[in-house]
């Protein structure tokens, strides 16, 4: 019997196909689009998914059901002595929460992950879990040292357009339309579980300019001990442009040599409320076993 096993969610990036080359088993996140149900890299691309976006469908995120979530527990069970479940944020979705009321009838088996991550970080916490077990780690013992960092990473996102942020009511309309006419890139961050304004930029050159100013700024004072053990990574991210996107990713290269950057697509979540065209560029500490 194998002795972990390792489950997230494709809120992670981690797309079914690489979670299986991976050896990480991947929860689809569900979305309802115009009130039907739709899972993420299973029954709905990321290009279907943008389709739908542009033509302003009604588009909802929701979590897996209590029982999808459970009988893979079960499965996985049969085969493993334990599980390590590392879920979204729980800050930006009840998913996380609800796994760990669900996992106290697991006595100990089931260890829930609640690291503040999402995205390309919470594909590093799933790398960083496969390091660990990998070392011998147990369960109990990965979901500890992934939370004793859940605050040691950061996220920068600048967007296309204001239209999702308003759609959502993250910014009002008088925002939006002014912001708009003066043709203002926001830089976002996510620090932990909130997602919140960080600059305003007059182009997309200034805001990824600005982007890649505040990763060094974090990288020369919180994240300065992780840079100088080399135990830092940094991460690329994106919403539907991908050639923009391997563009952003030589710049990032260019400035921060001798690091080998991650590129993947921003979580479909994430990606309802800054639509298509954005932009992220993310770091964080790895996990070792302590």
């Amino acid at each position: 019997m194998k002795k972990i096993a390792i489950v997230t969610d494709s809120n992670s990036g981690i797309t079914q196909e690489e979670g299986k080359e991976l050896g990480v088993h991947v929860l689809p996140m569900p979305f309802y689009i115009d009130g039907d149900i739709y899972y993420e890299d299973i029954t709905l691309s990321q290009e279907q998914f943008y389709q739908k976006l542009k033509e302003d469908a009604d588009i909802s995120t929701s979590q897996p059901s209590p029982s999808e979530v459970t009988d893979l527990w079960d499965k996985l069970l049969k085969e493993h002595e334990q599980v390590v479940h590392i879920p979204m944020s729980s800050g930006l979705s009840a998913s996380c929460e609800t796994a760990m009321v669900m996992a106290k009838d697991y006595e100990g088996r089931v260890q829930v992950v609640n690291n503040q991550r999402i995205s390309v970080t919470q594909k590093q916490s799933v790398m960083d879990a496969l390091n660990l077990a990998r070392q011998g780690s147990d369960a109990s013992q990965i979901r500890e040292a992934l939370e004793r960092e859940k605050m040691e990473s950061s996220i920068y996102i600048t967007l296309e357009t204001l239209k999702y942020l308003k759609k959502g009511g993250r910014i009002t309309p008088a925002a939006a339309v002014v912001g708009t006419a003066l043709k203002l890139k926001p830089v976002l961050q996510i620090q932990g579980e909130k997602l919140d304004a960080y600059a305003k930029c007059r182009s997309k050159k200034q805001a990824r300019k600005t982007m890649l100013e505040a990763m060094k700024k974090d990288m020369q004072t919180r994240f300065d001990a992780y840079v100088r053990d080399g135990n830092f990574a940094l991460m690329v991210a994106y919403t539907g442009n991908e050639e923009e996107a391997q563009d952003w990713k030589r710049e990032v290269e260019a400035c921060f040599p001798g690091y080998p950057i991650m590129a993947n697509p921003l979580s479909l979540s994430v990606a309802c409320h800054i639509g298509h065209g954005a932009l992220a560029l993310a770091g964080a500490k790895r996990v070792d076993c302590q």
